[in-house]
């Protein structure tokens, strides 16, 4: 029933002018629309985005629209309060002059006329056209419309008034609710005189239900009636299904028996023969793959065997292939399950016998006896350790190097110290058991040697460390050429594989074309790879690659399984061959940063046995022993030890710098001691110099002479020579005689040995020159103070400063200052660009000298200056002539000639004597005009005549003055 009410007549046509109806749910389509009330008891609800759809009778039944409204606009418009009711509904709001105002046309709208819509009324024309003619054509579908609308309203209502109960899909009378629904029991009771009504309605109820049966069948006959057509349709199709499916049975079961029979003469044959041939090709890859397993269960016997051997690059190759097999082509076998870790940790005690292997080749390499011999130790052994180590990329192997390099050099000082300790009987080991003080014990050629004895063994000990590194570095850059060559065949086959497949496309071609592929090329050959491709794909596919008796059959296996392991031959500069697999797995830049470890490693063996000299040297310093060795074993120690720096530099090809500082540093402390020592010497040398001239020994004067031919250094001693020469009064520097004192000489002699210092030792080149130009300073103003400012009184004793020791003081300051020059082009031929202001100490010191110099001069003629003062001021002119002042003054210049005349150069001389001359024409001019004595031709003016004439003659009788231009009218007031 629930089906048959669900289910919608479909109308059939006969006639093929008719329309085919799409069948429609009827309850869906033609439900009676219900009427709402005028006013909206809620607010629309549904899908927002259909409200402004045409109303529908499926969709909007449960639904308000603005359909439903029954307030139209006339009525809203309407409204009798206003005598203006057509405008009421603008005016209410906007104002009454709303309607009557005119709108503004706008300027972004176009006046839109009727030719804007000419051509949508020519496509639109024809399209009119024939719908019209379509409309007048096709049927009306309003009386069919309206025919099925009326039945189905019909059956509807009838069906109406079967109750709802008996529509139920779940509807069962076994059930007592339903079944007291449709049967009510008080129907059937027969209590008090009410059984006449009961059976009335039971009666009622049967002709009810019998009534609703009958609406039911009605309908049911109806349906029927409308699909009886369809109904009969696919009886016929029933029969007709079953004619096909009998005659389709027979047809297969002959077919079969065709093809059993077929099977049978044809095809079991071949196929046993197929199958016999697979069952044969399974059978030989399953004993290749027992001959591959027996294979593999020899590995760890085969590594043992290898290891013993110290062929760790085998045995890693070996694992490695292994673990491969297992991977690859033995994967899964439960025998082997556990074989792939064992092979692990077999691997990880490899790495252990490695790194334990060449700690000890370490150790025995840099241990061995330091002999001129810097031959590697068992190359090969070295090579293979260094392979295996890269390819398990233990990479922080150098380490172990470098620890036992720190150890090496700590026992090479042990053993040179014990070894010359025992070789000196003056140290008792048994009362002194340190090393450091049985060292401390040691004279200076005794620790001399032991120095020179520790830097030669180091010399060897570094070129032994750098001979077993270039070998490691060596290897390193043969696995990264590897590299390199390995990517340039990669590129070499990309580039042949593109070709080949070019030609290979153009053979595909040719062959489809059906020419001849020799044809097409022509007389040109073909190239490696089309040539290689087309006899490949010549071969057979039947063709067996082994027989069941082969061989070669489980080797061929192996080697594809460890395909990609090539090796290539490389030979290292020591000579020694070795095999390079492509399996280290190492980029460049890790390869590049191994190598420049394995440089800084050399370097760091340099400032390690560098380190352990200053440790060395120190241990000695201790007691102040370097500051005591005079400047020749100085130098002979600064000698060693920059020739050690330098082989080390020439051997690892940088410079390390603690040696060179603890040189530096000692040498400073040789430079303070050097300088006060001299210093000390000067000033003593001073203090007891008597300011006299002194005998100028032979071996000054050669000192002398060899610095003017351009040798700033000591002479060598001729002592038979030296006893036949007598001492000089003067010293001959550069054809001119010097008249000096022997502070002066000596001097001269610390000076050379300054510059011969800076000559031995050219670190300290700028040390030297700051504490030489001290040197200089302090005699310059040592000097002044004893001469000029007369200390000698108090501390040598003298009785006077006499004019003679004025003038021998200043030509030893210009001794000194003859040789700076020369000294300043020394140093400044040892100093860097950089340091050349430090030559101006240089300068400032020649001032120095030659103020000093004019002082002395100036001091001599203030001496004469004061005695004319003191003796003019008492002359009178009166006879005799010459007077007694002239002559005593005359006598006074004559001794002052006679002081200064063999120490000073005849220039110095007359320019002295010039200013003397001027300062006596000042003092009698001044007396002369305080006499009133003037030049008028009286006897007064005579008698001063004669006096001057006898004063100009004895002054040009000295010796080296008679051309001096005394220039004595000078002494006369000039007449105005």
């Amino acid at each position: 029933m629930a089906s048959s009410h669900n289910s919608s007549p479909v109308p059939q046509s006969n006639s093929s002018d008719t329309f085919f109806k799409k069948e429609v749910d009827a309850t869906k389509r033609f439900r009676p629309v219900q009427s709402l009330p005028d006013v909206c008891p809620k607010e629309p609800t549904g899908n927002p985005n259909k409200l402004h759809d045409s109303p529908s009778l499926v969709v909007d039944q449960q639904r308000w629209t603005i359909y439903h409204s029954k307030v139209n606009l006339p009525a809203a418009l309407n409204d009798p309060r206003l005598a203006k009711r057509e405008s009421d509904f603008f005016t209410k709001t906007w104002g009454v002059d709303f309607v009557d105002t005119e709108v503004t046309p706008s300027f972004y709208l176009p006046q839109i006329t009727k030719e804007h819509f000419a051509l949508y009324q020519q496509e639109i024309t024809p399209r009119e056209k024939v719908h019209e003619r379509c409309k007048n054509i096709c049927t009306s579908k309003d009386t069919f419309d309206r025919t099925l609308l009326h039945t189905h309203d019909k059956s509807r209502t009838d069906l109406e008034q079967v109750p709802k109960i008996f529509m139920k899909p779940d509807f069962a009378l076994e059930d007592s609710v339903t079944f007291n629904a449709v049967l009510p029991w008080s129907h059937f009771s027969t209590a008090g005189g009410k059984g006449n009504r009961d059976a009335a309605s039971s009666k009622l109820l049967q002709e009810k239900l019998s009534h609703y049966l009958d609406i039911v069948e009605v309908n049911i006959a109806h349906q029927i009636s409308l699909r009886s057509e369809a109904f009969f349709h696919a009886m016929t199709s029933q029969h007709e299904l079953q004619d096909y499916l009998r005659k389709t049975s027979q047809a297969v079961k002959l077919l079969r028996e065709k093809i059993a029979k077929i099977d049978k003469v044809m095809c079991e044959g071949s196929l046993r023969v197929l199958r016999l041939s697979l069952t044969r090709n399974n059978c030989i890859k399953a004993y290749n793959k027992l001959k591959l397993m027996a294979t593999v269960h020899q590995t760890q016997p085969t590594v043992q065997l290898l290891l013993s051997t110290s062929e760790y690059v085998g045995a890693l190759d070996l694992i490695a292939t292994t673990q491969e097999v297992l991977q690859q082509e033995l994967q899964g076998i439960h025998s082997f399950r556990h074989l792939g870790s064992q092979l692990c940790e077999l691997e990880k005690l490899i790495d252990k016998m490695m790194i334990a292997e060449f700690s000890t080749y370490a150790r025995n390499d840099l241990n061995r006896p330091l002999e001129d011999d810097c031959q590697i130790l068992e190359e090969e052994r070295l090579v293979s350790l260094v392979f295996g180590l890269l390819k398990q990329r233990k990479l922080n192997f150098y380490e172990i190097y470098g620890d036992e390099m720190i150890n090496t050099a700590k026992n090479i000082i042990k053993q040179c110290v014990v070894n010359t300790v025992s070789q000196i009987e003056e140290i008792d080991t048994e009362v002194v058991i340190k090393l450091a003080d049985q060292m401390r014990m040691m004279n200076f050629p005794q620790w001399f040697d032991l120095l020179k004895n520790i830097f030669s063994k180091f010399t060897i000990f570094l070129k032994r460390v750098k001979a077993t590194l270039n070998t490691i570095r060596s290897v390193v850059f043969l696995v990264l050429d590897k590299n390199q060559k390995n990517r340039d065949l990669e590129d070499t086959l990309q580039k042949n594989s593109a070709k080949e497949s070019m030609v290979d496309s153009e053979v595909a071609y040719l062959t489809h074309e059906g020419m001849f592929i020799s044809d097409a090329f022509g007389d040109r050959e073909l190239p490696a790879g089309a040539a290689n491709s087309a006899s490949q794909r010549n071969t057979s596919p039947n063709s067996e690659p082994c027989s069941s008796d082969s061989v070669s059959e489980p080797e061929c296996t192996t080697d594809s399984s460890s395909s990609k392991e090539h090796t290539s031959s490389s030979v290292t500069p020591g000579g020694v061959e070795m095999m390079i697999s492509d399996d280290m797995k190492l980029t460049d830049l890790e390869l590049v940063r191994l190598a420049n470890n394995i440089q800084e490693l050399l370097y760091n063996a340099s400032d390690i046995c560098h380190d352990r000299s200053v440790k060395f040297l120190m241990a000695r310093a201790k007691d102040g022993f370097l500051e005591k060795l005079n400047s020749n074993e100085f130098v002979t120690l600064s000698r060693l030890m920059e020739g050690f720096i330098l082989d080390t530099e020439q051997i690892c090809g940088r410079k390390s710098m603690s040696l060179r500082g603890a040189l530096q540093s000692q040498a400073n402390r040789f430079v303070n001691r050097f300088h006060e020592e001299r210093k000390t010497k000067l000033s003593l040398l001073l203090d007891n110099e008597r300011w006299k001239q002194a005998e100028v020994p032979a071996e000054f004067q050669d000192l002398v002479d060899s610095v003017s031919d351009g040798r700033i250094s000591p002479p060598e001693k001729k002592p038979t020579a030296t006893e036949e020469r007598k001492p000089a009064e003067f010293l001959i520097v550069e054809g001119q005689k010097y008249a000096t004192v022997g502070t002066v000489l000596l001097l001269i002699r610390i000076i050379l040995e300054y510059c011969q210092c800076v000559d031995n030792i050219p670190s300290i080149t700028t040390d030297m020159l700051t504490r030489l130009s001290d040197l200089l300073k302090y005699f310059n103003s040592r000097s002044c103070q004893l001469v000029l400012g007369a200390g000698a009184l108090q501390v040598v004793g003298l009785k006077t400063i006499t004019t003679k020791n004025l003038a021998l003081s200043s030509r030893c300051l210009q001794l000194i200052v003859h040789y700076i020059p020369i000294i300043r082009a020394h140093f400044e031929a040892r100093l860097q660009p950089k340091q050349f202001s430090m030559l101006r100490h240089f300068d400032h010191i020649t001032k120095d000298y030659h103020d000093h110099v004019a002082e002395i001069s100036a001091k001599l003629v203030a001496i004469m200056d004061s005695l004319f003062d003191k003796l003019l001021s008492k002359y009178e002119v009166k006879a005799p002539v010459p007077s007694a002042c002239f002559r005593n003054i005359c006598k006074q210049m004559a001794k002052m000639h006679e002081a200064i005349y063999d120490l000073l150069p005849e220039e110095q001389t007359q320019m002295l004597f010039l200013r003397i001359n001027a300062s006596y024409k000042l003092h009698l001019k001044r007396q002369l005009a305080h006499l009133n004595v003037v030049n008028d031709g009286g006897p007064l003016n005579g008698l001063v005549t004669s006096d001057v004439a006898f004063y100009t003659g004895n002054l040009q009788a000295l010796k080296g003055l008679n051309n001096l231009d005394l220039n004595m009218a000078e002494i006369w007031e000039q007449k105005r």
